[in-house]
């Protein structure tokens, strides 16, 4: 195991909270309800802050779209390549900056009632203050509650524009992407230090503790002078940002496609949980099985659970509900 059981353990806390809060910030701005395999469309608030979803009217839309999505991530990572090459920190910083306060506000706007007016507003004025002390103060507990709500700000703007095909191309296409930088050029290594060690911003779960080892020490120091001189070795808990958005952005769009069945009187998007204990399960086997002092891929992992979680809706669904799956439009 790469870190000790309690550390895991809040690790994967941290990711299965965040999970559960993107699918009710995802279902909150959804205009299609599926229950019991019946489709209905609702009205729904809208993204806050002029961010419109586009309307789909033909399922080939969806690939037209997936490939737009795909050109402005290979243009968004090479100009984070470009801006840490030159050591644009500023620019980073600010790149940050808005990106968090944008996506924490479509969070809190979900929390906040409809009727109360101006809610895009408070909900902005609610996120400017976490995403200045999390990019420019330095502060543990707010960069990781503001984690909480940043993913599921971010998933609530593709999930529309994604269909069942193309979410599993993707996760695909990322877990490719995610061994090759990780195990083979070793680029997401130099991001992940970068960011901490330069930018003093990480963008993932970011957990600080000491081992056994190193507190038996700092217990035997009675001296604070002597404390303070002495080098104390931290270890480092981190889950990239990445790995913690693609599965909500999975169990999002099969909240879209499965929806709603009713089990003992209570609507639950049985789909999309089972995506995300999937996911849970390809992460916790990870952080188990893997060794100290190496790197490795997450997103490969979460991905094959995820798609077991697929394979086991799949079952449940026509199987035992016996509720028919159609593989059209919202596929």
């Amino acid at each position: 195991m790469k870190h000790s059981l309690k550390i895991t353990g809040i690790i994967l806390l941290m990711f299965l909270l965040t999970q559960l809060i993107g699918l009710f910030v995802v279902n909150h701005y959804s205009t299609i309800k599926i229950i019991q395999g019946n489709l209905t469309n609702v009205s729904a608030p809208e993204l806050p802050f002029g961010m419109e979803t586009p309307e789909i009217e033909k399922p080939q839309e969806f690939n037209q779209i997936f490939l737009s999505i795909i050109i402005a991530f290979i243009i968004a990572i090479s100009l984070l390549f470009f801006l840490m090459r030159f050591k644009a920190e500023f620019f980073l910083k600010l790149w940050f900056f808005i990106v968090i306060i944008i996506a924490l506000g479509i969070s809190f706007n979900s929390i906040i009632p409809n009727k109360i007016a101006y809610s895009s507003l408070i909900a902005l004025i609610i996120a400017l203050p976490l995403a200045f002390i999390k990019i420019y103060k330095r502060s543990f507990l707010i960069h990781n509650l503001t984690e909480l709500f940043i993913y599921p700000g971010i998933a609530a703007v593709f999930v529309p524009i994604l269909n069942f095909y193309t979410v599993i191309i993707l996760l695909l296409l990322i877990s490719v992407y995610d061994m090759w930088a990780v195990w083979h050029s070793g680029i997401m290594q130099k991001m992940a230090k970068y960011q901490i060690n330069k930018l003093k911003v990480f963008s993932g779960f970011f957990i600080p503790y000491l081992n056994e080892k190193t507190k038996a020490i700092i217990k035997k120091i009675k001296n604070p002078k002597e404390l303070e001189k002495k080098k104390v070795k931290v270890n480092i808990a981190i889950l990239g940002g990445g790995d913690v958005i693609f599965p909500i952005i999975a169990a999002g769009v099969m909240l879209k496609t499965f929806g709603f069945v009713k089990i003992a009187g209570h609507n639950l998007p049985l789909a999309s949980l089972l995506v995300i204990l999937g996911a849970i399960f390809g992460l916790s086997y990870l952080f188990f099985f893997s060794e100290k002092k190496k790197f490795y891929p997450a997103m490969p992992f979460i991905t094959s659970g995820i798609f077991l979680g697929i394979a086991l809706s799949w079952i449940i669904y026509s199987k035992i509900l016996g509720l028919a799956i159609n593989f059209g439009f919202l596929f």
